[in-house]
C-alpha cells in the first residue's frame, strides 16, 4: 500500500532566529545573518573571504538539559540534535529527558528512523585532532574521541542514541543538496517502509579554516568583507559568489494515518521528488541543466501536476555567477511563459549557504509560506541581470496564498534534487 506522507513538525537553528517562528519572522523581515568572522590562532588577512553567516549563543544544554556524552559531540552533531528537539516537540510528541537519552512518549522506537544530511559532518572534530596530532599529542596521545566523533555518519548516530530512535539511520553527504535528498528519502522510504515517522532535513557546521581555505580556492565565494550584510545577493547583476552559513534544519515526516491517528498538526504534505546527477563536473553544473530540468520534471510528474498549478518555487539561489544562470534558465525551460508569473525568492539571500542542511532550513521556509501565504524576499536585490530575469520577490516580502511549492537544490559533483509540497487537503 503506497502512504501518502505529511510535515508534522519543524525545528530550525539558523543564523537568524532559533526555532521556526523566529527564523521565519526574520526572514520576512528580510534580516541578514552574514557577518565577518575570526579563526582563533589564524591569521585573516591569509583569506580573501572574511564573512560568513553564523550562529551566534547557541549552546546544547539549553536543549538537552543534563544529557551525557555530548562534550564530545562536533558542532554540527550538536544543532542537529538541538533543531531535532524542537521538530519534535513542534509535532507534539512528549519528551522524557534522562541522563541516558530522551525518550519520545507513545512511539515505537523500531517505527521512527534517522536520515540527514551533512556535506561535512564534524569537521570541526577533525581539524581540532589533526592540529592536536602534528602540534602537541602525536599518535600515542590521540584521544579515542577524534574518531567516531568526526566521522560523517556520527552526525546520524548521535541523533538516534539520543532519541533512541532504533528504526533505519543514515546520513547522506552529497553536498549542497544533502538535505534535500535525505528528506526525498525519507518520503520514499515512508510511503513503503515500515518506519511510521522520519527525523530528517540537514545539519552543517563547516566555518572552519580549512573549509574556507579550500572554498575560497574555487573562487566561488564572495570576497564583499566590506559590507557583509551586502554579499550574498542571489540573481543580482553584481553578485559575486555565495557565502557560507551554518545551523540546522529538521522536519518530522509521518504517514498521513499515522499523523491522523495521533491529530498531530500537518504543515504541508510531501506530493512530488526528483532526483538525479549532472554526471558533468565536480563542481561547475551543466550548463545546459539538463538533468536538473529532468529533476523538476520527474518531480512535477509524480505529483501530477502542470507548470499553471505552481504557486512559488524556492531556489537554491546561491548568489554564483554560474548557477543563478543555469537555474533561471532551467525554470523557464520547465514553466515556459508561465516561468515569469511563478514568484521565486531565495533563502540564502538571508542566510548563506549551509551547505549539506540548506534545504532543511529551505523546506521549512518553503512549508511556512503554504501556511502563512507569505513568500519571503530576495534582499540584496539592486541591480537586474539580463540573464536572470524572473520574479525574485525583490526586498519585500509578499502576501499571496501559496498552494503548490517547488524546493530545488544542486551540489558539487551535479547532483541535482527537487521536492514538491502542497497545501493538506484531506
Amino acid at each position: 500500500m503506497t502512504q501518502r506522507v505529511v510535515i508534522t513538525g519543524m525545528g530550525a537553528i539558523t543564523p537568524i532566529g532559533t526555532g521556526k517562528e523566529a527564523f521565519w519572522k526574520n526572514l520576512l523581515a528580510g534580516v541578514c545573518g552574514v557577518r565577518r568572522v575570526c579563526f582563533p590562532d589564524v591569521e585573516m588577512d591569509q583569506y580573501k573571504t572574511r564573512i560568513a553567516a553564523t550562529v551566534e549563543h547557541f549552546n546544547l544544554s539549553e536543549f538537552l538539559p543534563g544529557a551525557k556524552k555530548t562534550k564530545y559531540l562536533g558542532r554540527t552533531s550538536q544543532m542537529a540534535m538541538g533543531a531535532a528537539r524542537l521538530a519534535l516537540e513542534d509535532a507534539g510528541f512528549e519528551l522524557t529527558f534522562e541522563k541516558r537519552g530522551v525518550e519520545i512518549q507513545g512511539l515505537d522506537p523500531f517505527k521512527i528512523g534517522v536520515v540527514l544530511g551533512t556535506a561535512s559532518g564534524n569537521e570541526d572534530i577533525f581539524e581540532t585532532g589533526l592540529k592536536e596530532f602534528y602540534e602537541d599529542r602525536g599518535p600515542k596521545r590521540t584521544s579515542p574521541h577524534a574518531l567516531p566523533y568526526q566521522l560523517i555518519s556520527s552526525v546520524a548516530a548521535a541523533l538516534s542514541i539520543t532519541f533512541r530512535c532504533r528504526g533505519m539511520s543514515y546520513v547522506i553527504p552529497t553536498a549542497c543538496s544533502s538535505a534535500a535528498q535525505a528528506i526525498g528519502n525519507c518520503y520514499r522510504h515512508l510511503k513503503a517502509g515500515p518506519e511510521d515517522v522520519m527525523i530528517t532535513g540537514g545539519a552543517d557546521c563547516a566555518i572552519t579554516p580549512i573549509i574556507v581555505a579550500g572554498f575560497q580556492a574555487t573562487r566561488a565565494m564572495s570576497t564583499r568583507n566590506d559590507a557583509p550584510e551586502k554579499a550574498s545577493r542571489p540573481f543580482d547583476r553584481d553578485r559575486d559568489g555565495f557565502v557560507m552559513g551554518e545551523g540546522a534544519g529538521i522536519l518530522i515526516l509521518e504517514k498521513l494515518e499515522h499523523a491522523l491517528k495521533r491529530n498531530a498538526p500537518i504543515y504541508a504534505e510531501i506530493i512530488g521528488f526528483g532526483m538525479n546527477c549532472d554526471a558533468y563536473h565536480i563542481t561547475i553544473p551543466e550548463p545546459e541543466g539538463h538533468s536538473f530540468i529532468r529533476a523538476i520534471q520527474t518531480a512535477m510528474a509524480e505529483a501530477r501536476i502542470g507548470p499553471e498549478d505552481v504557486d512559488y518555487i524556492n531556489a537554491h539561489g546561491t548568489s554564483t555567477k554560474l548557477n543563478d544562470v543555469i537555474e533561471t534558465r532551467a525554470i523557464k525551460k520547465v514553466f515556459g511563459r508561465r516561468a515569469y508569473d511563478i514568484p521565486v525568492s531565495s533563502t540564502k539571500s538571508m542566510i548563506g549557504h549551509l551547505l549539506g542542511a540548506a534545504m532543511g532550513a529551505e523546506m521549512i521556509a518553503t512549508v511556512l509560506s503554504i501556511r502563512d501565504g507569505k513568500i519571503h524576499p530576495t534582499v540584496n536585490y539592486e541591480f537586474p541581470d539580463p540573464d536572470c530575469d524572473l520574479d525574485y520577490v525583490p526586498n519585500q516580502m509578499r502576501e499571496v496564498p501559496v498552494n503548490i511549492a517547488v524546493s530545488n537544490s544542486l551540489g558539487f559533483g551535479g547532483f541535482n534534487a527537487v521536492l514538491i509540497v502542497s497545501k493538506f487537503q484531506g
